[in-house]
């Protein structure tokens, strides 16, 4: 009888470990989920759109954030995963994690906000997401201990990156004379209706990651200014005007989907409102959450997919801006009002900063090269990035054909020439190739072990 007791209560004991084991090991697969780092993407996607940044300044504000997160995610798998360290410029390793303790999945996502935070205006918002994470994280279960580590060493991960980023001489260059505007016809005007000033005119001394320098890649002249009837130049002005008077509704559809124009301003008699929307980098880190959801990407394959195209984004934005600065060519509008029709709008709204190239053809390429090399070249996908800004939604055959017509998007929406889409396509390309070539975040069986020595 007493034996009997003896063994059931044992047994009994013994069962209530095993399923305290099991509910206590049971939030390491929880914390894989790729949603968690999802959503950090998305809650920073909302905050740039909020704080209203530029297109070049917000893939600063994608990227530092996203390669911390990467550099702590990589930890959990070095053998799977190069670090970045000698791969980008001026990266040094992370500091070593003091105790076991940390779960380097949840401590990258720690990291990313905690750098998406001093890159953002509102950080209110970043504080708030937090508070609803910590509670996901509550619900989750994980150990106060391990949630407490993985914190801590998140922060510290996130300080190094933010040291790091400090010397990319984005702060010196908030310091930099503006763009004085020269007479002649041929260079740029601020543009109606708000005739804003240009912006980030000095973005090529900002440090690239990847590219040897900001004109590494740099198209070929654009047309010379000529505004003589049939003359190359006239042509594609002229060609600008027409399009805008016969629009088709598909080509209005396809200008409005990627406007992705952070600050639409109108004006209704002395009133004046704005309309925030995505930035083009926005957009393509929005196409990387489709294409990592639809490929039922792990967590790492996430955080790697972000990573690459954020680079992409980031480089392909200073090989941009370095062109547009440097040619200073003229908006259509500005030339069509002077020359041709005063009353002339084009479908978009002008955004203020030199024509040539497109940036949208340059950083979409680079997007699409990046995303095909990791995803293929025939991931068909529907894009619903635009949806929550009442754009609906367009489907696509491949990354290819996405960059393709995001760059055509902007000859249909009156604000850009031909040449400025076509040159822009490729340098895009030519960006993309090379950073497709020097980055290698994914352990392949020819790549040296010297990257995962951090």
């Amino acid at each position: 009888m007493y034996l009997k007791r003896f063994l059931f209560i044992t047994l009994s004991i013994l069962l209530v470990s095993c399923n305290d084991g099991v509910e206590d090991i049971a939030y390491l697969q929880r914390l894989e989920d790729p949603e968690l780092f999802q959503a950090s993407i998305q809650n920073l996607t909302d905050i740039v759109v909020y704080d209203i940044f530029s297109p070049p300044v917000a893939s600063r504000v994608y990227l530092y954030p996203t390669i911390a997160a990467y550099q702590v995610a990589r930890k959990a798998a070095p053998l799977n995963y190069n670090s970045l360290v000698g791969q980008v410029k001026g990266l040094a390793p992370l500091p070593k994690a003091k105790t076991e303790k940390v779960n380097y999945l949840l401590a990258s996502i720690y990291a990313f906000n905690h750098v998406g935070k001093a890159l953002i205006f509102s950080e209110k918002k970043m504080e708030v997401f937090q508070a609803d994470f910590d509670a996901k994280i509550k619900e989750i279960k994980v150990p106060s201990s391990i949630d407490k580590a993985s914190k801590a060493y998140g922060i510290i991960a996130a300080n190094s990156i933010l040291e790091w980023a400090s010397k990319d001489l984005y702060s010196q260059t908030r310091t930099y004379p503006k763009y004085f505007m020269k007479q002649e016809d041929r260079f740029w005007k601020p543009t109606p209706p708000d005739y804003m000033d240009g912006i980030e005119p000095h973005w090529e001394k900002i440090r690239t990651m990847v590219l040897d320098s900001s004109n590494q890649f740099q198209p070929k002249a654009p047309l010379t200014f000529d505004l003589t009837k049939g003359s190359p130049f006239q042509k594609q002005l002229w060609e600008v005007y027409e399009v805008i008077n016969n629009l088709d509704e598909e080509q209005i559809e396809v200008a409005k989907f990627w406007d992705c124009n952070p600050y639409v301003s109108n004006h209704k008699g002395h009133a004046m409102f704005a309309i925030k929307k995505i930035t083009p980098g926005g957009h393509w880190i929005g196409i990387t959450a489709v294409a990592t959801r639809q490929a039922r990407s792990s967590f790492m394959e996430t955080i790697n997919a972000y990573t690459n195209v954020s680079i992409a984004l980031f480089d392909s934005f200073i090989s941009c801006w370095d062109e547009k600065w440097d040619t200073l060519i003229v908006r259509p509008e500005t030339l069509i009002n002077q020359y041709y029709d005063e009353q002339w709008l084009p479908l978009l709204q002008t955004p203020p900063f030199p024509e040539y190239t497109s940036g949208h053809s340059v950083i979409s390429r680079a997007a699409a090269v990046t995303l095909t090399d990791l995803f293929g070249d025939n991931f068909s996908f529907t894009d619903t990035t635009e949806v929550a800004y009442g754009l609906g939604q367009r489907k696509y055959n491949s990354f290819i054909h996405a960059s393709e017509e995001a760059a055509i998007s902007r000859f249909y929406g009156g604000i850009h020439y031909m040449m400025a889409i076509d040159e822009g396509v490729i340098q895009g390309q030519e960006v993309g190739d090379y950073i497709v070539k020097k980055i290698q975040t994914k352990v392949r069986s020819s790549i040296s072990d010297n990257l995962n020595k951090e």
